[in-house]
């Protein structure tokens, strides 16, 4: 039997990275998932990709652009319709979204960061919460925060921001929902290679911590099977980091990488959602709609 028999999940953002991994590794413990991303064709492959390995009736996309709070509802009634219930809400889709230096931000860009990163986790957990607390079954709501979140320097500027206030979101919540048997933990990973970061992404992220290689999606994957797995049960209000030591030796993440695009570009990243990036040197050379 696996750990997660039975369960059903939405993961938001599982059409690549980290929400793809997560969703295949919780099919392969037992779990039906809902596999919501903005981009219908990466949450068509990740289904595809569950078929390959067997689990064929386990798996249904749904396009969710986790700012919309009427498509959030849809997602979670998707996962009540087609598999009977709601256990785990895991709020993953992201966006590297604003760069630059605050000074240099435009206040548009900051409200989309913010939307996706935090807007988003906010509404996964407002209705994930009110679907299991009506029905009485407890559950478990996971956010996908992020080493950036405990420390400056080690990210977008706009994005550490949120990241931080998602870590705080997850306490408050965790308080309020604890009486009800859902628990709310977040995941902060340090530096994992990911297809936002490009195709060499694991090869220079492998000195951004002492264990002596990146970490990689299936670690975050295994972290989020275990929180939501009974081995996990009284653990709640809770920042799993998972980043190979960086922040025990102190992250200084920009040094470590030579990362200088966090303060010398400005624009908006889209990721992985399809959408264009706007991407601009500081000093008005020309945009570039590559990721940095």
């Amino acid at each position: 039997m696996g750990s997660l028999d039975g369960r059903v999940a939405v993961i938001t953002g599982s059409g690549s990275g980290i929400g793809r991994a997560t969703a295949l590794r919780f099919m392969a413990d037992g779990a039906n998932v809902v596999v919501a991303d903005l981009n219908a064709d990466a949450a068509d492959e990740t289904v595809q990709l569950a078929a390959a390995q067997g689990h064929a009736d386990r798996a249904v996309a749904v396009v969710c652009d986790v700012t919309d709070e009427a498509q959030i509802v849809a997602a979670i009634e998707r996962a009540v319709t087609q598999f009977g219930g709601l256990d785990c809400m895991f709020n993953n889709a992201g966006v590297p979204g604003a760069l630059g230096p605050l000074t240099s931000v435009d206040a548009d860009a900051w409200d989309f960061t913010m939307a996706v990163l935090l807007r988003g986790p906010f509404l996964g957990t407002k209705h994930a919460a009110r679907w299991m607390i009506e029905n009485g079954r407890g559950g478990t709501i996971l956010n996908t925060a992020s080493l950036a979140g405990l420390s400056g320097a080690s990210g977008p500027r706009a994005y550490s921001v949120a990241k931080a206030a998602v870590v705080h979101l997850t306490t408050v919540t965790s308080v309020d929902l604890a009486p009800h048997r859902i628990r709310v933990n977040a995941i902060c990973p340090g530096a994992i290679a990911t297809p936002i970061g490009g195709e060499d992404a694991a090869a220079r992220l492998a000195n951004a911590q002492p264990w002596p290689d990146s970490g990689t999606v299936d670690d975050i994957a295994s972290a989020a099977s275990f929180l939501t797995s009974d081995d996990a049960r009284f653990i709640t209000g809770h920042a799993l980091v998972v980043d190979g030591g960086a922040l025990a030796r102190g992250v200084a993440m920009e040094e470590r990488l030579g990362r200088t695009e966090w303060t010398s570009l400005v624009g908006v990243h889209h990721g992985t959602t399809g959408r264009r990036s706007e991407i601009h040197r500081l000093g008005g050379q020309a945009p570039s709609s590559s990721a940095p």
